[in-house]
């Protein structure tokens, strides 16, 4: 084929010239310019393939312990209008045995839980928050109790849809900073002990697999303190939601 050998120098010229053309207008103040070689994006690779899999997990946290609360009866309007002090009460009661796990208060804040009426000021029940975490259109009952060791344990209280029932859903305990409500994700950050400067952050967000509330993203953060905000490592007493 003779004309091969022709056309092939023409069209190289002809590219030889665009690219120069190209080059030359983006020479210019403000003009397009290049960033650089580009890194190759390589995949996510398995380290260890051969590593045998696990039967059964070594530990069990209980994220996804659920449990009805007896006594209970949410009224029609909802979980505002109940006790959070009588809900934590009644909870006690169904697990006298218990003072910690999920279920279980230590003996000291039971004492305290009986002088709430008396004596609000050492009531261990911080005020009560709301918001629709499961997406059902019914609020849930979001309850904070300060516990010795400066620990402060969260549990939230699901109402059901077809009856007066009440459900935890969640149940957790820590040295907590901040707990704050991001969307239907209850958000806990407790102090570093071991990495000055940093705290954990762990969002919690609604499973509808398991009917509970589990923690889904879990980070270490580096924190700078502000004057509203004890820096990590601080000690006192955790603060309440925003």
């Amino acid at each position: 084929m003779p004309s091969r050998p022709l056309r092939l120098p023409l069209f190289a010229a002809a590219l030889t010239a665009v690219v120069a053309v190209l080059l030359a207008g983006c020479g210019g103040a403000g003009e397009l310019r290049s960033s650089g070689p580009t890194a190759t994006a390589t995949g996510p690779v398995q380290l260890w393939p051969g590593l045998a899999p696990v039967t059964s997990p070594p530990y069990d946290y209980g994220e996804t312990n659920t449990a009805p609360i007896p006594g209970i009866d949410v009224p029609p309007s909802g979980v505002r209008d109940l006790d959070p002090v009588a809900v934590i009460r009644a909870e006690s009661r169904a697990h006298p045995e218990l003072y910690t796990g999920p279920d279980g208060v230590f003996r000291s804040t039971l004492a305290q839980l009986k002088q709430c009426d008396k004596k609000p000021e050492v009531c261990p029940v911080l005020s009560p928050y709301y918001r629709d975490l499961t997406g059902d259109g019914l609020e849930e009952l979001i309850v904070g109790i300060k516990l010795p060791e400066q620990l402060t344990a969260v549990r939230v209280y699901r109402p059901q849809a077809r009856s007066d029932d009440l459900t935890r859903i969640m149940s957790t305990a820590d040295q907590l900073v901040r707990v704050q409500l991001a969307g239907r994700d209850i958000v806990l950050r407790s102090v570093s002990a071991g990495i000055p400067g940093y705290e954990y952050r762990t969002a919690w967000s609604w499973d509808a697999r398991n009917g509970a509330m589990l923690p889904t993203r879990d980070e270490i953060v580096r924190v700078e303190a502000t004057g509203d905000e004890p820096a990590p490592g601080a000690t006192g007493s955790a603060a309440e939601p925003r």
